[in-house]
């Protein structure tokens, strides 16, 4: 009891945090809610959709809160090739409407907040861009923290025996999820004989997504990021499951796909099967993409909503603020909960879906 007491007091921590750097980040937007100052004038209105859209989406620098009303920004790398060629420069020389060797971020319009230059037309024109910005630098924390976590787990096993001594803690810990993904999803789903070619990318895919999935709840750096929220990065990784699937796919699987065991008149001389087979190969790997980008992101969007709430009822009054405040904490703490097992359910889905369908295309043909 005292461990689940514990483990609640961390969580209203966290989210108390994060609800503190929500406040500091946006009260300078404009909407809904008036936050007065401490003179009794009112301040600048709260934009909700800011927040949401502010935190959910990416940006060039990594912002950590707002301290005697500046901006505590973590400068990343901008990587662009424009009409003058490449610039490498830090995010904190265009912060603010500055423009840095005639590169610049849009303010509005179809570029908003991206880097930008004028065309010669006098319109805008994004160049080229590989910059390392939150999301990616969030990304590759991720994967370092990962490897950092699989060669300790490794580190422990050349160390000890384990015919003799159990794993115990974290070690005890991997071992646990390592074997309940291998041998309750991947082992089953593709079979004995074919299973061990796919568990370790089946196995980076799950610890991957759990682990930006966790990191996205924390609302403090290094937390905080909106990475499996992106489906640029689920569609990457659906792209991988759609690689292993296609790629290794045996003569039975493309047999079904090109000449399906069905009535001659629905394969040819219009290939209807053929056509239905084909939306299914593309539409498999959609769904795994669509389906963690929707559940991270409303996540997100729904604790981040929950908190504007407290900004939005600042101008009812302060009993009608304070009761919605400790409502919206409450649920708050909750939703964060909720969100730990989201985090992973939408691995585990994403490995069982993509196991699954690995191990179809290595069926063989029954006589």
């Amino acid at each position: 009891m005292r461990r689940l007491l514990n483990i609640f007091m961390v969580f209203v921590l966290l989210f108390c945090t994060g609800t503190a750097a929500l406040a500091g980040n946006d009260v300078s937007a404009s909407a809904d809610g008036v936050i007065p100052d401490p003179i009794g004038e009112p301040a600048e209105d709260v934009d909700v959709g800011e927040i949401l859209f502010g935190h959910i989406g990416d940006s060039y620098g990594w912002h950590i809160t707002d301290w005697n009303g500046k901006h505590v920004t973590i400068p990343l790398p901008c990587i662009v090739r424009s009409s003058t060629g490449w610039h490498v420069f830090m995010s904190s020389k265009i912060e603010h409407g500055h423009e840095y060797e005639g590169l610049f971020l849009a303010q509005e319009g179809r570029y908003e907040d991206k880097i930008v230059e004028i065309g010669p037309d006098g319109e805008f024109v994004r160049p080229f861009d590989i910059s390392i910005t939150k999301n990616v630098a969030s990304l590759m924390f991720t994967a370092i923290l990962l490897i950092a976590l699989v060669l300790a787990t490794a580190r422990w096993y050349k160390r000890h025996d384990a015919s003799e001594e159990a794993p115990k803690g974290f070690t005890g810990l991997m071992e646990m999820m390592i074997s309940m993904v291998n041998d309750d999803l991947i082992k089953p789903s593709i079979g004995e004989k074919e299973y061990r070619k796919y568990a370790p990318y089946l196995l980076t895919a799950f610890f991957f997504i759990f682990l930006s999935n966790l990191l996205g709840i924390v609302p403090f750096f290094p937390g905080g990021a909106n990475v499996t929220g992106n489906i640029a990065v689920t569609m990457v990784l659906a792209l991988c499951t759609f690689v292993a699937i296609n790629l290794f796919g045996n003569r039975h699987y493309w047999k079904e796909i090109l000449w399906p065991d069905v009535p001659i008149f629905l394969k040819f001389p219009i290939p209807i099967m053929q056509t239905i087979e084909i939306f299914g190969m593309i539409s498999k790997p959609f769904s795994l993409m669509v389906r963690l980008f929707a559940n991270i992101m409303a996540g997100h969007a729904m604790i981040l909503g929950l908190v504007s709430v407290i900004f939005v009822t600042v101008k009812l009054g302060p009993v009608i603020n304070g009761s919605m405040t400790a409502i919206s904490m409450l649920f708050g703490v909750f939703m964060d909960c909720l969100e730990l097992l989201v985090a992973f359910i939408q691995a585990y889905v994403f490995t069982m879906l993509s196991a699954v369908f690995i191990g179809l295309s290595r069926q063989e043909e029954h006589a």
